[in-house]
């Protein structure tokens, strides 16, 4: 299994940029599809982003599309979320996932961290 620990939250104004990392220990990290999800105060946990195991394919929701861009490292055992033009309705709990397959359903990853907040000021 892997063990998933993200990080790189904080505020930001409208507009802004933030930048997460998910670091990887445990498994080999570059056998995994990796996500990332967020979840809103009383809203479902959300897609936001997918990346293959070699980084060829990636998948964004439509909500964070042109605005953020996933990305890995397989050498450093990281995965990245660069997130700008930062939204009010972007802030949330962002977490990183691993799943076995090619997949944007959560209930597909079994492997979660604990999340990072970010919170998006108007």
């Amino acid at each position: 299994q892997v063990q998933l620990v993200e990080s790189g939250g904080g505020l930001v104004q409208t507009g802004g940029s933030l930048r997460l990392s998910c670091a990887a220990s445990g498994r080999t990290f570059s056998t995994y599809v990796m996500g990332w999800f967020r979840q809103a105060p009383g809203k479902e946990r959300e897609f936001v982003a997918t990346i293959s195991r070699s980084s060829r394919l990636t998948y964004y929701a439509d909500s964070v599309k042109g605005r953020f861009t996933i990305s890995r490292d397989n050498a450093k055992n990281t995965l990245y979320l660069q997130m700008s033009s930062l939204k009010p309705e972007d802030t949330a709990l962002y977490y990183c996932a691993a799943s076995n397959e090619w997949t944007i359903r959560r209930d597909d990853y079994a492997y979660w961290g604990q999340g990072t907040h970010v919170t998006v000021s108007s």
